[in-house]
């Protein structure tokens, strides 16, 4: 979701949970204009919460192709391709055609792809 959507559903939202259950709740409201206005406010504060935990709208997309060889030595790493540590990343992530990863060494690590670790 883009900033500007964000910034949109949360204006609307709040104008959504003030403006009608304000004004039926300021004339002495009846049993269904009290639950209509409920519902409207609830309804308004569930978009508002939505739009607030959406992730921004600027995604990225990877793609490595062709890389050459990479070599990992004594506890080193090695990556031919993309790496998104811990997963990071809201785009999507593509690799064609790598080189072979080579790792020599205790702890040392080599990918050849795409390294999420």
């Amino acid at each position: 979701m883009t900033q500007a959507w964000k910034v949109t559903v949360i204006v609307l939202a709040a104008a959504g949970v003030v403006s009608t259950p304000l004004i039926w709740l300021l004339d002495s409201p009846g049993a269904g204009q009290l639950a209509g206005a409920s519902v409207q406010a609830a309804v308004g504060i569930a978009a508002l919460v939505w739009a607030l935990f959406q992730h921004p709208g600027n995604r990225t997309d990877d793609t490595a192709t062709r890389t050459g060889v990479a070599d990992a030595n004594d506890g080193g790493t090695a990556v031919t391709g993309i790496r998104r540590p811990q997963g990071r990343g809201s785009g999507s992530a593509k690799a064609e055609d790598t080189g072979n990863a080579t790792a020599t060494g205790d702890a040392s690590s080599a990918t050849s792809g795409i390294d999420y670790t």
